[in-house]
Protein backbone atom coordinates (compact mmCIF):
# COMPACT_ATOMS: atom_id res chain seq x y z
CA UNK A 1 0.00 0.00 0.00
CA UNK A 2 2.89 2.46 0.65
CA UNK A 3 4.38 1.26 -2.65
CA UNK A 4 1.14 2.35 -4.49
CA UNK A 5 1.00 5.73 -2.68
CA UNK A 6 4.18 6.71 -3.19
CA UNK A 7 3.76 5.45 -7.12
CA UNK A 8 0.46 7.33 -7.26
CA UNK A 9 1.97 10.72 -5.51
CA UNK A 10 4.69 10.49 -8.40
CA UNK A 11 2.90 10.00 -11.08
CA UNK A 12 1.54 14.05 -11.44
CA UNK A 13 5.20 14.99 -11.04
CA UNK A 14 6.43 12.98 -13.37
CA UNK A 15 3.50 13.85 -15.85
CA UNK A 16 4.15 17.32 -15.13
CA UNK A 17 7.98 16.93 -16.09
CA UNK A 18 6.82 15.24 -19.28
CA UNK A 19 4.65 18.34 -20.33
CA UNK A 20 7.73 20.31 -19.43
CA UNK A 21 9.90 18.81 -21.81
CA UNK A 22 7.60 18.59 -24.10
CA UNK A 23 6.67 22.11 -24.28
CA UNK A 24 10.34 22.87 -24.45
CA UNK A 25 11.55 20.44 -27.24
CA UNK A 26 8.28 22.20 -29.38
CA UNK A 27 9.28 25.66 -28.57
CA UNK A 28 12.92 24.64 -29.86
CA UNK A 29 12.02 23.04 -33.17
CA UNK A 30 9.55 26.00 -34.26
CA UNK A 31 11.93 28.57 -33.56
CA UNK A 32 14.34 26.75 -35.47
CA UNK A 33 11.97 26.61 -38.22
CA UNK A 34 11.55 30.28 -38.02
CA UNK A 35 14.92 30.98 -38.25
CA UNK A 36 15.79 29.12 -41.26
CA UNK A 37 12.72 30.86 -42.86
CA UNK A 38 13.61 34.13 -41.83
CA UNK A 39 17.28 33.10 -43.27
CA UNK A 40 15.57 32.64 -46.37
CA UNK A 41 13.61 36.00 -46.34
CA UNK A 42 16.33 38.14 -45.55
CA UNK A 43 18.72 36.59 -48.30
CA UNK A 44 15.53 37.00 -50.76
CA UNK A 45 14.37 40.42 -49.80
CA UNK A 46 18.15 41.73 -49.81
CA UNK A 47 18.36 40.60 -53.21
CA UNK A 48 15.31 42.63 -54.36
CA UNK A 49 16.05 45.37 -52.36
CA UNK A 50 19.64 45.76 -54.03
CA UNK A 51 18.20 45.08 -57.52
CA UNK A 52 15.43 47.58 -57.39
CA UNK A 53 17.27 50.05 -55.41
CA UNK A 54 20.95 50.49 -57.37
CA UNK A 55 20.41 48.21 -60.76
CA UNK A 56 17.35 48.48 -62.34
CA UNK A 57 14.97 51.73 -63.31
CA UNK A 58 12.14 52.52 -61.06
CA UNK A 59 8.60 52.97 -62.39
CA UNK A 60 5.65 53.59 -60.38
CA UNK A 61 5.08 49.99 -59.39
CA UNK A 62 8.85 49.30 -58.73
CA UNK A 63 8.68 52.07 -56.00
CA UNK A 64 6.34 50.33 -53.63
CA UNK A 65 7.56 47.04 -54.37
CA UNK A 66 11.10 48.38 -53.44
CA UNK A 67 9.54 49.90 -50.03
CA UNK A 68 7.94 46.86 -49.33
CA UNK A 69 10.74 44.39 -49.43
CA UNK A 70 12.81 46.87 -47.09
CA UNK A 71 9.60 46.48 -44.98
CA UNK A 72 9.59 43.34 -45.02
CA UNK A 73 13.70 43.32 -44.47
CA UNK A 74 13.16 45.33 -41.25
CA UNK A 75 10.77 42.61 -40.23
CA UNK A 76 12.45 39.76 -40.49
CA UNK A 77 15.41 41.35 -39.35
CA UNK A 78 13.42 42.16 -35.69
CA UNK A 79 12.05 38.82 -35.62
CA UNK A 80 14.83 36.97 -36.27
CA UNK A 81 16.86 38.16 -32.96
CA UNK A 82 14.37 37.89 -31.08
CA UNK A 83 14.18 34.25 -31.93
CA UNK A 84 17.75 33.92 -31.71
CA UNK A 85 17.71 35.79 -28.36
CA UNK A 86 14.62 32.91 -27.25
CA UNK A 87 16.65 30.17 -28.96
CA UNK A 88 20.19 30.56 -27.57
CA UNK A 89 19.47 32.77 -24.19
CA UNK A 90 22.05 35.93 -25.51
CA UNK A 91 20.52 38.04 -22.93
CA UNK A 92 23.79 39.82 -21.63
CA UNK A 93 23.99 40.78 -25.76
CA UNK A 94 20.46 41.42 -26.61
CA UNK A 95 18.89 42.70 -23.37
CA UNK A 96 19.57 46.13 -24.26
CA UNK A 97 17.61 45.67 -27.74
CA UNK A 98 15.18 42.99 -27.37
CA UNK A 99 12.74 45.72 -25.52
CA UNK A 100 12.84 47.35 -29.49
CA UNK A 101 12.40 44.21 -31.57
CA UNK A 102 8.68 44.21 -30.63
CA UNK A 103 7.82 47.55 -31.64
CA UNK A 104 9.85 47.75 -34.98
CA UNK A 105 8.54 44.32 -35.99
CA UNK A 106 5.02 46.25 -35.60
CA UNK A 107 6.38 48.78 -37.09
CA UNK A 108 7.43 46.88 -40.42
CA UNK A 109 4.05 45.51 -39.97
CA UNK A 110 2.24 48.36 -40.50
CA UNK A 111 4.59 50.14 -43.12
CA UNK A 112 4.66 46.67 -45.33
CA UNK A 113 0.84 46.95 -44.88
CA UNK A 114 0.35 50.16 -46.08
CA UNK A 115 2.46 49.46 -49.14
CA UNK A 116 0.41 46.41 -49.64
CA UNK A 117 -2.41 47.87 -49.56
CA UNK A 118 -1.71 51.21 -51.75
CA UNK A 119 -0.15 48.93 -54.45
CA UNK A 120 -3.99 47.07 -54.81
CA UNK A 121 -5.43 49.96 -54.37
CA UNK A 122 -3.62 52.05 -57.44
CA UNK A 123 -3.30 48.96 -59.62
CA UNK A 124 -7.61 48.88 -59.41
CA UNK A 125 -7.96 52.66 -60.02
CA UNK A 126 -5.70 52.12 -62.97
CA UNK A 127 -8.33 49.76 -64.49
CA UNK A 128 -11.34 51.19 -63.71
CA UNK A 129 -9.74 54.97 -64.47
CA UNK A 130 -6.92 54.64 -67.19
CA UNK A 131 -7.42 57.91 -68.24
CA UNK A 132 -7.06 59.59 -65.13
CA UNK A 133 -3.46 57.07 -64.35
CA UNK A 134 -2.23 57.77 -67.64
CA UNK A 135 -2.60 61.81 -67.81
CA UNK A 136 -3.41 62.78 -64.45
CA UNK A 137 -1.64 60.62 -61.80
CA UNK A 138 1.32 63.19 -60.86
CA UNK A 139 4.79 61.46 -61.94
CA UNK A 140 6.40 61.17 -57.97
CA UNK A 141 3.05 59.93 -56.66
CA UNK A 142 4.88 56.69 -55.57
CA UNK A 143 7.93 58.09 -53.79
CA UNK A 144 5.67 60.56 -51.94
CA UNK A 145 3.17 58.03 -50.50
CA UNK A 146 5.86 55.46 -49.44
CA UNK A 147 7.86 58.95 -47.53
CA UNK A 148 4.21 59.24 -46.00
CA UNK A 149 3.31 55.64 -45.32
CA UNK A 150 7.11 55.09 -43.51
CA UNK A 151 6.19 58.31 -41.05
CA UNK A 152 2.62 57.37 -40.38
CA UNK A 153 3.37 53.71 -39.30
CA UNK A 154 6.54 54.76 -37.18
CA UNK A 155 4.75 57.71 -35.11
CA UNK A 156 2.02 55.04 -34.85
CA UNK A 157 4.75 52.77 -33.39
CA UNK A 158 6.62 55.18 -31.41
CA UNK A 159 3.24 56.42 -29.35
CA UNK A 160 2.06 53.04 -28.83
CA UNK A 161 5.48 51.91 -27.70
CA UNK A 162 5.90 55.26 -25.35
CA UNK A 163 2.06 55.77 -23.99
CA UNK A 164 1.17 51.59 -23.64
CA UNK A 165 3.80 49.70 -24.67
CA UNK A 166 3.05 46.21 -26.26
CA UNK A 167 2.41 43.57 -23.24
CA UNK A 168 2.13 46.21 -20.40
CA UNK A 169 -0.41 48.28 -21.18
CA UNK A 170 -1.25 51.20 -19.11
CA UNK A 171 -4.51 51.25 -18.60
CA UNK A 172 -4.94 54.27 -16.46
CA UNK A 173 -2.85 56.59 -19.26
CA UNK A 174 -5.88 59.02 -20.70
CA UNK A 175 -4.07 57.88 -24.35
CA UNK A 176 -4.03 54.75 -24.28
CA UNK A 177 -7.68 54.26 -25.64
CA UNK A 178 -7.30 57.14 -28.07
CA UNK A 179 -4.08 55.61 -29.53
CA UNK A 180 -5.45 52.11 -29.78
CA UNK A 181 -8.89 52.95 -31.44
CA UNK A 182 -6.03 54.98 -34.41
CA UNK A 183 -4.03 52.22 -34.65
CA UNK A 184 -7.19 49.74 -34.86
CA UNK A 185 -8.74 52.14 -37.04
CA UNK A 186 -5.97 52.34 -39.50
CA UNK A 187 -5.14 48.67 -40.15
CA UNK A 188 -8.84 48.25 -40.29
CA UNK A 189 -9.22 50.78 -43.12
CA UNK A 190 -5.86 48.82 -44.75
CA UNK A 191 -7.69 45.57 -44.59
CA UNK A 192 -10.75 46.75 -46.22
CA UNK A 193 -8.72 48.45 -48.94
CA UNK A 194 -6.44 45.65 -49.63
CA UNK A 195 -9.51 43.27 -49.65
CA UNK A 196 -11.58 46.06 -51.83
CA UNK A 197 -9.28 46.67 -54.34
CA UNK A 198 -7.82 43.18 -55.07
CA UNK A 199 -11.51 41.47 -55.16
CA UNK A 200 -12.40 44.29 -57.82
CA UNK A 201 -9.26 44.02 -59.83
CA UNK A 202 -9.76 40.27 -59.56
CA UNK A 203 -13.27 40.28 -60.94
CA UNK A 204 -12.09 42.91 -63.71
CA UNK A 205 -9.45 40.90 -64.82
CA UNK A 206 -11.85 37.44 -65.19
CA UNK A 207 -15.33 38.79 -64.89
CA UNK A 208 -17.28 40.88 -67.29
CA UNK A 209 -17.69 42.04 -70.66
CA UNK A 210 -14.76 44.47 -70.75
CA UNK A 211 -12.21 42.29 -68.97
CA UNK A 212 -8.43 43.77 -69.18
CA UNK A 213 -5.46 41.68 -70.47
CA UNK A 214 -3.87 39.71 -67.47
CA UNK A 215 -0.28 40.75 -67.06
CA UNK A 216 2.56 39.57 -65.14
CA UNK A 217 2.40 42.63 -62.82
CA UNK A 218 -1.56 41.99 -61.95
CA UNK A 219 -0.23 38.52 -61.33
CA UNK A 220 2.33 39.48 -59.04
CA UNK A 221 -0.18 41.66 -57.15
CA UNK A 222 -2.95 38.78 -56.81
CA UNK A 223 -0.48 36.20 -55.16
CA UNK A 224 1.18 38.85 -53.01
CA UNK A 225 -2.09 39.65 -51.88
CA UNK A 226 -3.21 36.16 -51.17
CA UNK A 227 -0.37 35.01 -49.50
CA UNK A 228 -0.94 38.08 -46.89
CA UNK A 229 -4.60 37.01 -45.88
CA UNK A 230 -3.52 33.47 -45.74
CA UNK A 231 0.11 34.10 -43.70
CA UNK A 232 0.19 37.73 -42.57
CA UNK A 233 -3.17 38.57 -41.37
CA UNK A 234 -3.17 36.16 -38.62
CA UNK A 235 -0.11 38.23 -37.14
CA UNK A 236 -2.22 41.22 -36.63
CA UNK A 237 -5.14 39.82 -35.91
CA UNK A 238 -2.93 37.95 -32.67
CA UNK A 239 -1.20 41.39 -31.92
CA UNK A 240 -4.55 42.32 -31.16
CA UNK A 241 -5.68 39.48 -29.31
CA UNK A 242 -2.56 39.80 -26.87
CA UNK A 243 -2.80 43.45 -26.72
CA UNK A 244 -6.81 43.73 -25.27
CA UNK A 245 -5.97 39.71 -23.50
CA UNK A 246 -2.34 40.56 -21.81
CA UNK A 247 -3.39 37.38 -19.00
CA UNK A 248 -3.89 34.81 -22.04
CA UNK A 249 -0.69 35.55 -23.82
CA UNK A 250 0.84 32.32 -22.07
CA UNK A 251 -1.72 29.93 -22.78
CA UNK A 252 -2.09 30.89 -26.38
CA UNK A 253 1.97 29.92 -26.69
CA UNK A 254 1.58 27.62 -29.34
CA UNK A 255 -0.67 30.15 -31.45
CA UNK A 256 2.03 32.40 -30.81
CA UNK A 257 4.76 30.70 -32.53
CA UNK A 258 2.63 28.80 -35.37
CA UNK A 259 1.55 33.26 -35.98
CA UNK A 260 5.26 33.68 -35.71
CA UNK A 261 6.35 31.31 -38.43
CA UNK A 262 3.45 32.39 -40.99
CA UNK A 263 4.27 35.99 -40.33
CA UNK A 264 8.04 34.88 -41.29
CA UNK A 265 6.46 33.04 -44.37
CA UNK A 266 4.34 35.77 -45.64
CA UNK A 267 7.37 38.10 -45.60
CA UNK A 268 9.90 35.22 -46.99
CA UNK A 269 7.18 34.40 -50.18
CA UNK A 270 7.31 37.82 -51.80
CA UNK A 271 11.03 37.28 -53.55
CA UNK A 272 9.69 33.82 -53.99
CA UNK A 273 6.57 35.42 -55.93
CA UNK A 274 8.09 37.61 -58.05
CA UNK A 275 10.74 35.19 -59.41
CA UNK A 276 8.73 32.91 -59.86
CA UNK A 277 6.42 34.94 -61.87
CA UNK A 278 9.24 36.75 -64.37
CA UNK A 279 10.63 33.47 -65.12
CA UNK A 280 7.29 31.11 -65.45
CA UNK A 281 7.61 30.81 -69.08
CA UNK A 282 10.84 30.70 -69.49
CA UNK A 283 11.62 27.77 -66.91
CA UNK A 284 9.89 25.55 -69.64
CA UNK A 285 11.51 26.23 -72.63
CA UNK A 286 15.11 25.71 -70.37
CA UNK A 287 16.35 29.62 -70.95
CA UNK A 288 18.27 31.54 -68.67
CA UNK A 289 18.05 35.29 -67.81
CA UNK A 290 19.40 37.61 -65.55
CA UNK A 291 18.21 38.19 -62.13
CA UNK A 292 17.75 41.74 -63.50
CA UNK A 293 14.87 40.99 -66.16
CA UNK A 294 13.43 38.33 -64.40
CA UNK A 295 12.72 40.57 -61.54
CA UNK A 296 11.49 43.04 -64.00
CA UNK A 297 9.61 40.79 -66.07
CA UNK A 298 7.42 40.20 -63.07
CA UNK A 299 6.34 44.02 -62.32
CA UNK A 300 5.28 44.00 -66.29
CA UNK A 301 2.81 45.85 -66.91
CA UNK A 302 2.20 44.98 -70.41
CA UNK A 303 0.28 42.15 -71.95
CA UNK A 304 3.05 40.04 -73.24
CA UNK A 305 2.02 37.54 -75.57
CA UNK A 306 1.60 38.40 -79.25
CA UNK A 307 -1.06 36.86 -81.81
CA UNK A 308 1.40 34.01 -82.47
CA UNK A 309 0.96 33.56 -78.55
CA UNK A 310 4.55 34.11 -77.92
CA UNK A 311 6.38 36.21 -75.59
CA UNK A 312 8.07 39.41 -76.19
CA UNK A 313 11.22 39.40 -76.32
CA UNK A 314 12.98 40.99 -73.23
CA UNK A 315 14.52 44.34 -75.21
CA UNK A 316 10.62 45.13 -75.16
CA UNK A 317 10.29 43.85 -71.99
CA UNK A 318 12.69 46.23 -70.69
CA UNK A 319 11.15 49.36 -72.45
CA UNK A 320 7.97 48.16 -70.95
CA UNK A 321 8.86 47.94 -67.64
CA UNK A 322 10.81 51.55 -67.53
CA UNK A 323 7.38 53.36 -69.01
CA UNK A 324 5.98 55.70 -65.75
CA UNK A 325 7.70 57.62 -63.57
CA UNK A 326 8.03 57.16 -60.10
Amino acid sequence: MTVTASETNLTPTNGSDQAIHQHYTEKIILQLLTVIVALVGLAGNAVVLWRLAFRMRRNACSVYILNLAGADLLFLCGRFIGSLRSLFEFSFVLRGISRFLFPVSIFAYISGLSFLSTISTERCMSVLWPIWYRCRRPSHMSAVLCSLLWALSLLLSILERNYCGFLMRNMHHVWCPVLDFITVAWLILLFVLLSGSSLALMSRLLCGSHRVPPTRLYMTIVITVLVFLLCGMPFGIHWFLIVWFPKESNALFHLSMIVALLSYVNSCANPIIYFFVGSFRQRWRKQRHPLRLVLQRALQDTPEVDEHGESLPGETLEMSGTSLGQ
